[in-house]
């Protein structure tokens, strides 16, 4: 590197996970994918662009499926900030690869860097107050664990939460005695390792198209003392069905 140059960031970079069919969502999902849908005024998947170029992140990738080719016009759309890539799993293979799957595929387009460290986040996950910053993925990059996950308190969809929190940061699949389990927001950072051997047996970039769920490979390095978590108590909507897309477009009236 010249005398005077630059040090890239650390951690710059993002897959947001913008594949699903929103089922849930029907009939305004029939011609609108979910992360393109109108909250407060621009789209759900628009909130985590803006959030993640404020904090500096210059790569960003968005994995596609259903009506993918409206995400990926939108993404090219934009007039500020890099290019935003697109991971197209509808286009390669007819269907979403969920969430592991989806990861292994989009890896490629991610440069490494030398933290091996990136962002995921959802793209049909509405958190406005949720600071993307470099401190939290220099203090992810400087322990040895593969996952860091964001936990929110239980929602009313989800009364009996995801994972817990130890003592000292752990995270836990299981509560200690007197404790609780929170909802896992989606939120994560995580390390290019957690998605290769031993922990993913899915072929390096995906060639198959292989579909994999993501909860197997976290418990699994929950259980090796091997992912960490924080309890995130800001604003945040799983947006998953109609009526909490009202009451937050609703709120904002």
């Amino acid at each position: 590197m010249r005398l005077g140059q630059a040090t890239p960031p650390l951690s710059a970079r993002a897959l947001i996970l913008a594949a699903g069919r929103g089922e849930r969502m029907r009939p305004l999902t029939d011609h609108c994918p979910k992360p393109l849908l109108p909250v407060q005024g621009k789209p759900l998947l628009q909130w985590w662009i803006e959030a993640l170029r404020r904090g500096g992140l210059a790569q960003i990738v968005v994995n596609t499926a259903w009506l993918g080719e409206q995400i990926e016009a939108h993404c090219q759309g934009l007039a500020d900030g890099p290019p935003i890539r697109c991971s197209a799993e509808g286009r390669d293979f007819g269907y979403a690869l969920e969430t592991a799957g989806g990861i292994v595929r989009a890896l490629p387009l991610l440069a490494p860097a030398p933290d091996d460290v990136f962002w995921v986040l959802a793209g049909d996950i509405f958190a406005p107050e949720f600071a993307i910053t470099p401190q939290a993925a220099q203090r992810f990059a400087q322990g040895g664990r593969l996952a860091h996950l964001w936990l929110v308190p239980n929602p009313p969809h989800n009364p009996g939460g995801d994972f817990a929190i130890g003592a000292d940061g752990q995270a836990l699949n299981q509560a200690p005695a007197g404790g609780t389990r929170h909802t896992f927001s989606t939120i994560a950072l995580y390390r290019r390792a957690l998605f290769e051997p031993p922990w993913c047996d899915i072929l390096p970039g995906n060639p198959q198209g292989t579909a994999a769920p993501l909860a197997p490979l976290l418990r699994r390095a929950i259980d090796a003392g091997r992912a960490s978590a924080e309890l995130y108590t800001g604003a945040w909507t799983d947006v998953g069905t109609p009526e909490r897309l009202a009451a937050l477009n609703g709120a904002a009236a």
